[in-house]
C-alpha cells in the first residue's frame, strides 16, 4: 500500500484502519478530518464508461450498475461500490454515488465564487460530517485551516459585499452571507500548499455547525475538463445546507445566468 500523503506537520487529519475506526472516531483535539487509506482492486474505469457519455452529474443507483456488461475487474469495483454504500446506508445514512462529467460553476461577477470549485466548508443545523471517496478521475484537495481565510473577512471583498447587502456591517449582513453561503468559501493565504483527498480513501470531514468541537475541514472539488476521465464520486450530503444549495443548482440548466456548466 502507498503511504498517505499528508500535509508536513499537520495534525487535524487522522488516519484510521477501518470502516468501524473511521465512523466511531469522534472529532476532538482539532482534528477534524479522519481517512481510511485503501488501494481498492477492480476496474473503476471501465464501469465509468459503460454508463457512457453524459453531461452534469448522474446519480448512480444499484440497478443501474447491475444492468452493466463488464469484465470480472469491472464487477469487482462495482461490488465494492455497493458495498461502500451499504456500510453507510447501515448506519442509517444516505450516501449517494455520482457520475461528475462536468459541476456546474459560479460565473457571476460577484465578489465570492459559491460553487464546488472553489475552497469551501459544508455546514449544518445540527451535528453532521461528510463522507467522500473518489473512486475514478480525479480527487478533491483540502486545504489547511491555517493557510486558509474566509474570503468574507478580506477587507476588498468585505466593502463589495457590504455595497450588495445595504452597506452596514451588522446583523444583516452576517444573515445575508449566511444565506448567500459567502461565509463559507475561503482563500488560500499566499505559499498555501493544497493536498490531495487521493483516490480509494474513504474520508470523513469536520463540518461547520453550533457547538461544533472543531473547525471544519475546509476543501474544493477538481476543475472538470473536457479531456479528463469523468469523476465518480461517493458523497453523503445529510444536513449539509451548501450541499441543498448545490442540489437546487444542479437542477437547473446551462443557461442559468449565474451557474454554467464548466
Amino acid at each position: 500500500m502507498t503511504p498517505l500523503t499528508l500535509p508536513l506537520g499537520y495534525t487535524r487529519i487522522k488516519r484510521v484502519k477501518s470502516f468501524h475506526e473511521l465512523v466511531t472516531t469522534r472529532f476532538a483535539d482539532g482534528i477534524n478530518a479522519l481517512c481510511w487509506q485503501r488501494t481498492l482492486p477492480g476496474n473503476f474505469s471501465e464501469v465509468v464508461q459503460q454508463l457512457g457519455i453524459g453531461q452534469g452529474i448522474t446519480t448512480v443507483d444499484e440497478s443501474l450498475l447491475a444492468g452493466l456488461s463488464v469484465s470480472a475487474a469491472g464487477r469487482v469495483a462495482i461490488d465494492i461500490l455497493l458495498n461502500d454504500q451499504r456500510l453507510l446506508c447501515d448506519l442509517g445514512l444516505s450516501p449517494e454515488l455520482n457520475c461528475v462529467h462536468e459541476y456546474l460553476r459560479d460565473v457571476s461577477p460577484g465578489p465570492v465564487p459559491t460553487d464546488v470549485f472553489s475552497f469551501h466548508a459544508d455546514r449544518a443545523t445540527t451535528e453532521a460530517d461528510t463522507f467522500l471517496c473518489t473512486y475514478n478521475g480525479p480527487s478533491g484537495e483540502g486545504l489547511r485551516n491555517d493557510e486558509a481565510q474566509r474570503r468574507v473577512d478580506i477587507p476588498e471583498i468585505r466593502a463589495e459585499l457590504l455595497k450588495l447587502s445595504g452597506g452596514k456591517d451588522d446583523d444583516g449582513v452576517l444573515e445575508f452571507l449566511n444565506e448567500n453561503c459567502y461565509d463559507l468559501h475561503y482563500a488560500p493565504v499566499p505559499q498555501a500548499q493544497p493536498f490531495s483527498f487521493e483516490r480509494g480513501n474513504l474520508r470523513r470531514i469536520a463540518v461547520e455547525y453550533p457547538g461544533s468541537p472543531v473547525p471544519p475541514c475546509i476543501h474544493r472539488a477538481p476543475k472538470t475538463l473536457p479531456d479528463q476521465a469523468p469523476r465518480l464520486l461517493l458523497i453523503r450530503l445529510n444536513q449539509l445546507e451548501n450541499f441543498k444549495k448545490y442540489e437546487r443548482l444542479r437542477s437547473t440548466t446551462g443557461d442559468d445566468p449565474k451557474h454554467k456548466f464548466y
